[in-house]
């Protein structure tokens, strides 16, 4: 079953327990906590109430939304403590800062090894890193993500549909990572960055999820990511939308 959760950077403006409020009120399952600002890395004690407050409520801490860019000098061991911190298995980073098409071989090379030794270090504490599918990184592409993923075993990715790509072309996307996908950032923005609210797409999302139904292993959790206007009062019925779709994947 694919679990119906929140990513936290959807309300920065809200304190956690006003995020687990919400979330738990709108019948989400899990919550990614952000790393930029409810749960900064290197904060365990921060992390752990943000991860007690979380199950208070019901609610799962399903992974840590960090932005650990792969950098040659970066640690990756206070995102890591503050994921221990939060009982999150799973770390969602960032392969660079440059579109694959425009990244120098040895740039690749540097940010593949660094997150070959991110991923070891991250095993060692039974966590796996998932990479953020995004432009302007070196996982901008379902060619490019895979290749990446090819090069640093353990690795898995998310994905989210290019902002811009029609729906035939998004979930053509999908079906090329769905193998490799554990978990999946829900919107709606069409065209570029213009929010919508999620029903607003269900051309696109409703035939995604029942394809990833019907996968072997389907992507793990589904979050919803940003609503228009920022606007709390849209989580419950963006929820139910959410949810509606992930009904047919239940057992």
């Amino acid at each position: 079953m694919i679990r119906p959760g929140l990513c936290s950077v959807t309300f920065r403006q809200l304190a956690p327990e006003r995020v687990v409020e919400l979330s738990a009120a709108a019948g989400l399952e899990v919550i990614e906590w952000g790393g930029d600002v409810h749960v900064p890395p290197g904060d365990s004690e921060r992390a752990a109430a943000v991860a007690r407050a979380t199950a208070d409520a019901g609610l799962a801490v399903c992974s840590y939304g960090s932005y650990f860019r792969s950098g040659a000098d970066e640690q990756i061991t206070p995102i890591l403590d503050s994921a221990a911190a939060l009982g999150a298995d799973r770390v969602r980073i960032w392969a660079g800062r440059a579109d694959s098409a425009d990244a120098a071989p040895e740039e690749y090379a540097q940010i593949a090894a660094r997150l070959r030794d991110a991923v070891a270090e991250a095993a060692e504490r039974d966590i796996t890193l998932a990479l953020e599918f995004h432009r302007r990184t070196l996982a901008d592409t379902p060619a490019a993500t895979l290749r990446l993923l090819a090069d640093v075993p353990g690795l898995t990715t998310y994905w989210q549909p290019t902002v811009d790509a029609p729906d035939a072309v998004a979930l053509a996307e999908y079906e090329a990572l769905a193998a490799h996908t554990s978990a999946v950032h829900v919107f709606s923005w069409w065209p570029f960055d213009r929010r919508l609210r999620l029903d607003e797409r269900e051309s696109l999302w409703h035939p995604l999820f029942a394809a990833a139904a019907a996968q072997p292993t389907p992507p793990r959790d589904a979050l919803i990511e940003f609503v228009p206007d920022d606007d709390p009062a849209l989580l419950a019925p963006e929820s139910a939308t959410l949810r509606r779709w992930l009904a047919p994947a239940a057992p």
